[in-house]
């Protein structure tokens, strides 16, 4: 569930994204992202997230400091503990300025344009500086116009957990929450529609305030749960932290259907309603 620069493993990949209510930035976005990353390129690697937000700067990145483990708290919540661009039309005019900083073992790359990206890569630190192939952001710019990129370098040689990337966003379409899935581990361009493996679990969150007292209460609902957050989290990151959640490990959920390359999509509606990701679908562009 992720797009490399070059060859790479990516295993025990989570994800989550929730709207939240946040007291200073209003009705937002939260994204989360986890897995094991294994660099299999003679250099520098790194991940490709496309991300259906707008006006996503380094701020928007959340600090999750020593509670490496908020993903896992979501999932145990239910599961209880189971679980060269020269000539290429894209390329012409203005280049848009992309953000350039560090991220817990990544060096990002952010900008609401492919063509910010490539341009800005030279100013990665050679450690991390992948060689990225220009129709991967020709792929990008086609596919997902609207959408901001995220190229998070890494040059870790062996398996390594890193931290969760956090990070909230305003929503391009309030009534669909929707998950970067496409999947492509060998640095060439995702072939949309084809047969992927789907090895991670998928979270979404909801506040209190959004539904009703018995949302993940009741003994029918199977995937979803209130989350007991610890009492010594951070109170800027529980800010950012949904209330309840729920979690469906793809594809345990037998759905041949989403066993295809393409995002993740649910509607909110249903996502308030609790009636667990039996309503959640393949989006392609």
């Amino acid at each position: 569930m992720c797009v490399s620069a070059d060859r790479a493993e990516f295993r025990g990949t989570t994800v989550y994204a929730g709207r939240r209510d946040h007291p200073v930035h209003g009705r937002i976005e939260v994204f989360g992202y986890q897995n094991t990353a294994v660099n299999l390129a003679s250099g520098p690697n790194a991940m490709l997230l496309h991300l259906p937000g707008r006006n996503l700067t380094p701020d928007s990145f959340v600090d999750v400091g020593r509670h490496r483990d908020v993903l896992d708290r979501m999932v145990d919540a239910v599961e209880g503990g189971g679980a060269a661009a020269d000539g290429m039309a894209w390329m012409d005019g203005p280049v848009p300025q992309a953000h350039v900083f560090d991220h817990d073992v990544y060096t990002v790359v952010l900008a609401d344009d492919p063509i910010a990206v490539y341009a800005a890569l030279e100013r990665v630190p050679p450690h991390r500086r992948p060689v990225v192939s220009p129709e991967l952001f020709e792929f990008y710019a086609l596919a997902f116009p609207s959408h901001t990129i995220a190229l998070c370098c890494f040059d870790n040689r062996d398996a390594l957990r890193a931290k969760p990337l956090l990070l909230w966003y305003e929503p391009i379409d309030p009534d669909r929450i929707v998950v970067p899935a496409i999947d492509c581990h060998t640095g060439g361009v995702p072939l949309l529609g084809s047969p992927v493996e789907r090895d991670h679990v998928v979270i979404f969150g909801v506040d209190d305030a959004d539904v009703a007292d018995d949302w993940g209460r009741s003994p029918d609902h199977a995937y979803s749960a209130v989350v007991d957050w610890p009492g010594d989290l951070r109170h800027r990151l529980r800010e950012f932290l949904p209330d309840r959640v729920v979690v469906g490990a793809v594809p345990g959920l037998d759905r041949p259907d989403l066993l295809v390359n393409g995002d993740f999509g649910i509607d909110v509606a249903d996502l308030l309603a609790d009636r667990g990701l039996t309503r959640l679908r393949l989006i392609t562009p």
